[in-house]
């Protein structure tokens, strides 16, 4: 009798030959690379510095492509928007200290956004490790701590032998549900140390299924099945689980009206019978959910946005689908089933009953009429308009990136993606300067669709630096840049809180003849012309930048009656 235990990958000749007589002049950093191969990558991002040389060399002697930015928060953002775009686990190289810490705004996006990130940073030599009065450069009392509060786990190397299995445990948790950023460390000495070690030509790092409990499934199916007003919220992690066609296959079974989060946009139709949209921000639709008899709520937490501000109160039962468990019935009580929603959701479409209901659609117009009316009320025709030719000129699969500004917060609500995993923002942890970085890594991820990136200008300033990278790499990136003078946003804040605004106005440049500085081409567009302007600049090959003069306004949300 054979047992699993007992089985043995013997290597053949031509693989014991190959480990017996390792090529000469590898270092440490050749382990870190042949490892990322074995393991399926084929790009890795980041920055060099003093510390991390070994790993950045070795690149020269690997098949992996380097795609290097000019400020490490950026590398993350566009390591993050390939992790989103690809579903594997992007590589980000970093330096000791500086570099490092300088990643943590963008590592913080992709943990709130399940994004898969492999961040792996030097450290300084490890003589000096756990000391902190060795006087290195970059020097940390202590590295790991900065990182162990935003990522999903912490990987330590001190020798050579253990950077193989280091780096393949962090990919397996970069990419088991939930998906996430993780970080390895490495001491420059292991780094750049020659090494014996035979090359590292394969790695096994499946992630682990995150399967639901068939007794939870077989409740929620029940209560699903003879609910009366069933309705549903798709969050982000039906977009992280590629479970779109099984949360339509769902919804439509049991006639369930959908809400997507604005982390969920494009997990299902926009323009489907039972869409109720994104509008979170609005009463009517939170009413509408909070009347439902049994809520299903998949891949969300009903954070402070999916929850119109914590004003929505649940009176039905609630069933919550979340592969984080730090985020299952973290705010309301419910059914939490701990899982993938891919997984989860098939689990329900084998035992639900379908149902029966002719006036959901009905319900879903009324509400989405409501909705139109409220707005329209507020005349916002400029707004309303913009954001409708933005949709016009992108094509159907073309993904967009958009930062944290006015016509990103409209979109959030009123903007169809039209596609699965077409439509991302920073909204995750809320950061400025994600927009144009993110659409350079979906660039690199995907060199066949053009991709857009909306910023404002307060934003654009913190991705200036990255037109060099766009230009370099000759990426079929658009940015639109809403130039309005300042922090848009927060001037509009400031203004309703306080009477007046401060401290938002900027000086800013002329951002046409900036572009062109980069050599990039760039047009100076109006609320007239923009639709025509960029679809030309997405169907042209290479980079863009549009600029659009203009002073937006926000439309008031609705948290109470």
């Amino acid at each position: 009798m054979t047992h699993d235990h007992d089985l043995v990958l013997r290597p053949t000749e031509a693989q014991t030959s190959a480990a017996l007589n390792p090529p000469p002049g590898r270092n440490g950093g050749d382990l870190v690379v042949e490892t990322l191969s074995g393991l399926g990558a084929t790009t890795v991002f980041g920055l060099p510095g003093q510390h991390a040389l070994g790993m950045f060399d070795a690149l020269r002697r690997s098949s992996l492509r380097y795609i290097g930015l000019r400020v490490e928060n950026n590398a993350g953002f566009a390591a993050d928007a390939y992790g989103r775009i690809t579903g594997e686990a992007a590589p980000l190289l970093l330096s000791t200290g500086p570099g490092a810490l300088t990643s943590l705004a963008a590592l913080q996006e992709a943990a709130a956004a399940s994004a898969p990130v492999l961040a792996i940073s030097s450290q300084i030599p490890t003589a000096g490790l756990g000391g902190g009065r060795h006087g290195y450069l970059h020097e940390l009392p202590d590295q790991q701590a900065s990182f162990r509060g935003v990522v999903k786990s912490v990987h330590t190397v001190r020798t050579q032998s253990q950077i193989p299995s280091a780096i393949a445990a962090a990919w397996q948790s970069a990419l088991t549900a939930p998906h996430g950023p993780v970080w390895v460390e490495i001491p420059q000495d292991v780094l750049l140390a020659e090494t014996l070690l035979p090359q590292v030509t394969a790695a096994d790092a499946t992630p682990e299924e995150l399967v639901p409990r068939p007794e939870l499934t077989a409740v929620a199916a029940h209560l699903l099945s003879g609910a009366a007003r069933p309705a549903i919220i798709a969050g982000g992690g039906v977009i992280r689980a590629d479970a779109s066609g099984k949360l339509r296959a769902l919804a439509e079974r049991i006639q369930a009206p959908v809400v997507t989060t604005f982390g969920g946009k494009g997990a299902f139709p926009w323009n489907h019978p039972l869409s109720l949209q994104s509008w979170l921000e609005d009463r009517h639709t939170t009413d509408f959910l909070e009347d439902a008899d049994v809520l299903l709520v998949v891949g969300s937490g009903l954070g402070e946005l999916s929850s119109n501000y914590h004003t929505f109160k649940p009176r039905g039962r609630l069933i919550q689908i979340e592969a984080d468990l730090g985020k299952l019935e973290s705010n309301y009580p419910a059914l939490g089933i701990h899982a993938d929603a891919r997984l989860a959701l098939s689990a329900l479409l084998e035992t639900v009953s379908a149902r029966e209901d002719e006036t959901a659609p009905d319900r879903v117009r009324t509400v989405l009429d409501r909705v139109r009316e409220r707005i329209a009320a507020q005349k916002l025709t400029q707004e309303q308009q913009l954001l409708a030719n933005v949709r016009a000129a992108l094509p159907d699969d073309a993904p967009s990136f958009w930062d944290m500004t006015i016509l990103s917060y409209w979109a959030w609500s009123a903007f169809d993606a039209r596609r699965p995993n077409t439509m991302h923002s920073a909204q995750g942890a809320g950061g400025l300067g994600y927009g144009f970085p993110a659409a350079i890594g979906s660039a690199v991820a995907d060199p066949t669709r053009p991709v857009l990136a909306v910023s404002g200008d307060g934003g654009a300033m913190y991705s200036i630096a990255e037109l060099a990278t766009v230009k370099q790499h000759d990426l079929a990136v658009t940015w639109l840049i809403v130039d309005d003078g300042g922090y848009g946003i927060l001037r509009e804040y400031m203004t309703d809180a306080f009477g007046q605004a401060t401290v938002t106005e900027l000086a800013r440049p002329d951002y046409v003849a900036l572009a062109e500085s980069f050599g990039v081409s760039a047009t100076r567009t109006t609320l007239v012309t923009l639709r025509d302007d960029l679809a030309k600049a997405l169907a042209e090959p290479g980079p863009s930048v549009v600029v659009l003069p203009a002073i937006l306004r926000m439309f008031a949300p609705t948290h109470i009656d």
